[in-house]
């Protein structure tokens, strides 16, 4: 049975099963296309992610208040799409729709920030990028679950975040150039191409997956008890606890800069700290594909066990943040550190959901999990932002590394039923 064909009985509601790609083989077109898909969306996007700042500034006249509330609210507004695009992604046919149609529309929406004029529009077009962005995300890792068996997923899904982590130190890259050559406005909309480019990649990929022969309409319903029994119940758990305690990068950038700052001035402390975060997102590509092949030869505990060992590495790294000093390679070690664990703890997630949970919730699933991922970082951004204003940045630090101990012992490393379903 090819992997086509896998997708097809899986999504009539016939169990997967182990073997069914020839020779162990999972690197089809299909799973070619998904990660295309991440890499050229990541690209396009981060090139008005990383111009909005100056756009909102610079151009436009706002007060970095603007930034921060638009960047709020459209977080938000997409933690809140994930959830709901899971119950939209559950129907195999309805899938392939949305995640056509989220790649092509975010696109043209983050793009449209660059013919604003007024900030107010470039509100509504980053919160309507950013929602729609949302919602296909449970869509793509169901899809990419149908294309590849379960014994697989950790090979499938470390490939697609490794596209997606190498998207984002191309993007910024990619900014950078369109600004030398053109306005910051023009360099954004130029940034629709690569974002149209992921659509196709989708379609792409789903060509190359075999239709889904559902007999009926899935219907339309907000399911969390189901996915919640079992060892996926289990790993959710452990997954939660990592998320309150995994900060935004922001913060880890933030932290080099206020140590380096005295040695290297305001500007060069904020290069090297941009250029640490570079290596972040490099160890984190590097590192997703190996801990997705662990995770597959391990078997049944391979996920969970990927899962714990990239927390501690995070455990590590923060405690780093919390004692170093003032050195650029001592802070390097961190960041390398931190940028493995979410390597390992990313491929893990996505491989453990795509393998606990039932065929007909997967994309429940998936919009769970991506929900859980949303608030818990910004639960671990505003605790430990508050604890680094009252207290200090190593009580910050300190805090956070609490919640690693606390998600690396909780995952069931014994899975009690079949990864299988």
């Amino acid at each position: 049975m090819t992997d086509a064909a896998s997708a097809t009985d899986e999504s009539a509601g016939n169990p997967a099963q182990p073997g069914d790609v020839p020779g162990g083989g999972w690197f089809s077109p299909g799973v070619a296309g998904i990660g295309g898909a991440s890499l050229l969306a990541d690209v396009g996007h981060e090139v008005p992610s990383a111009l909005l700042p100056s756009l909102l500034t610079s151009t436009l006249g706002a007060p970095a208040s603007a930034l921060g509330l638009i960047e709020g609210v459209s977080d938000a507004l997409a933690g809140a799409a994930r959830f709901g695009g899971g119950a939209l992604a559950d129907d195999p046919k309805r899938r392939r729709a949305i995640a056509v149609g989220g790649y092509a529309t975010t696109a043209v929406l983050s793009a449209g920030i660059g013919a604003a004029t007024a900030v107010w529009q470039v509100a509504l077009l980053r919160a309507g990028a950013w929602t729609v962005r949302g919602l296909r995300v449970p869509a793509r890792n169901a899809l990419l679950a149908d294309i590849v068996a379960p014994t697989a997923y950790g090979r499938a899904y470390g490939f697609e975040r490794m596209m997606d982590n190498l998207g984002a130190v191309l993007g910024p890259l990619l900014a950078i150039a369109l600004v030398a050559l053109f306005s910051v406005k023009t360099a954004i909309i130029i940034s629709v191409f690569p974002g149209l480019l992921a659509a196709a990649a989708i379609i792409y990929a789903i060509r190359h997956t075999a239709r889904p022969r559902q007999r009926d309409k899935v219907p339309l319903r907000i399911r969390v008890r189901p996915i919640l029994r079992g060892d996926l119940g289990k790993i959710l758990g452990a997954i939660s606890a990592f998320e309150v305690g995994n900060v935004a990068a922001t913060m880890l950038i933030l932290r080099a800069t206020e140590l380096l700052t005295p040695a290297h001035g305001a500007a060069g402390a904020t290069m090297i700290a941009l250029a640490l975060y570079t290596a972040y997102n490099l160890a984190a590509t590097v590192a997703s594909v190996p801990a997705g092949h662990v995770a597959d030869r391990i078997g049944a505990r391979g996920p969970a066990l990927v899962l714990a060992a990239g927390v501690i590495a995070f455990a590590l790294a923060y405690g780093l943040f919390a004692v170093t000093g003032a050195s650029v390679w001592l802070l390097a070690v961190p960041f390398v550190m931190a940028g493995v664990g979410i390597g390992a703890v990313e491929t893990a997630e996505h491989s453990a959901v795509a393998a606990l949970a039932p065929a007909g919730l997967r994309g429940s699933a998936f919009g769970l999990l991506a929900a859980v991922q949303s608030l818990g970082n910004f639960a671990a951004s505003a605790i430990a932002g508050l604890l680094w204003t009252f207290l200090s940045p190593a009580a910050a630090f300190a805090y956070l590394t609490a919640w690693m101990i606390v998600a690396s012992s909780g995952a069931p490393i014994r899975p009690s039923a079949p990864t299988w379903r």
